[in-house]
């Protein structure tokens, strides 16, 4: 899946063939489900208001659930909704034997309390592995969470899919988001690597980050991370997506990472390029938390 590529040093890592090959896994697992207890997993996905870019990610979720036979339940409130009509709907859903999977897309709206709402979906069908008691036990030793989130779980898939190794390494995440930067970092944590979290008001950032095995880039800022911030032969997964402008493109933009990936190239061990690196990862997971949610839930049943 990793594939050397001609006059530069790192193997650059395919996010999209790794992310395929595990839909394969996922599709298989489903159809003996199916066969076995007459049931699919279910994964609903609640969108509020119209975002373009939340359409967007929302209908690719739904496309992937079809590939791999999961069923989809495509959940529209409009952008006014109340935050206790939106409760009322996860309610429901928590509810439903035949959905193993919740899932809010965020951003919402601004009247609407994000916290609470993602604290009402039940544990068991929490797929985005936000929920609170989910992120604490992933914080605790010796406690495993029903889900972790994503794109943390897939960074590290990537890592072990590629044949790198996480313990006793230097692991460096740039960024604490909620999101990404926390939980990868508590999960590479629990891979026994010695981590270090990079933010806004750390200082020297490239001292820290040039001395990492590993390096997690979730920062949200366009080609941060220069050629010379990376030691050699180091692993490099960036999650940034950066919009920045080019005019030779049709849509006036391109996207980049938080890594400068023509200059990561020639130093790096591993590389993720974006696109195509950790973005098919996120919504693989995706589809393994609902299928974990699901195997947990049918076999109860039986």
């Amino acid at each position: 899946m990793a594939t050397p590529i001609t006059d530069s040093q790192a193997t650059i890592i395919d996010g999209k063939a790794i992310a395929q090959s595990i839909h394969q896994e996922i599709s298989n697992e489903v159809r003996n489900l199916s066969q076995t207890y007459g049931k699919v997993p279910g994964l609903a996905v609640i969108i509020v208001g119209d975002r373009k870019d939340s359409q967007t990610y929302v209908n690719m979720k739904r496309k992937a659930c079809g590939e791999v036979g999961i069923r989809s339940v495509h959940v529209e409130l409009p952008n006014d909704i109340s935050e206790d009509e939106l409760i009322g709907k996860v309610h429901e859903l928590n509810a439903d034997p035949d959905v193993h999977g919740i899932l809010v897309q965020l951003p919402l709206p601004k009247h609407i309390n994000e916290e609470k709402v993602l604290s009402e979906i039940n544990i068991e069908k929490d797929v985005d592995g936000f929920h609170p008691l989910n992120i604490g036990k992933l914080a605790m030793k010796g406690r495993e969470p029903l889900f972790l989130p994503c794109t943390p779980k897939g960074c590290l898939e990537l890592l072990s899919r590629s044949g790198v190794s996480i313990k006793g390494k230097r692991a460096v995440v740039v960024g604490r988001s909620n999101i990404v930067g926390l939980p990868v970092a508590l999960l590479l944590l629990k891979a026994d690597a010695t981590v270090t979290i990079v933010h806004s008001h750390t200082r020297d950032p490239e001292t820290i980050i040039r001395e990492a095995d590993i390096i997690i880039a979730a920062a949200g800022q366009a080609m941060m991370i220069k050629g010379d911030w990376i030691k050699p032969g180091a692993a490099v997964i960036d999650v940034g997506t950066n919009a920045v402008s080019d005019p030779s493109r049709k849509s006036g933009y391109r996207l980049v990472g938080d890594v400068d990936f023509e200059e990561a190239r020639k130093v790096a061990g591993y590389l993720t390029p974006v696109p195509g690196g950790v973005g098919p990862m996120t919504v693989a997971m995706l589809l393994k938390n609902t299928l974990d949610g699901a195997k947990r839930n049918i076999g109860q049943q039986q």
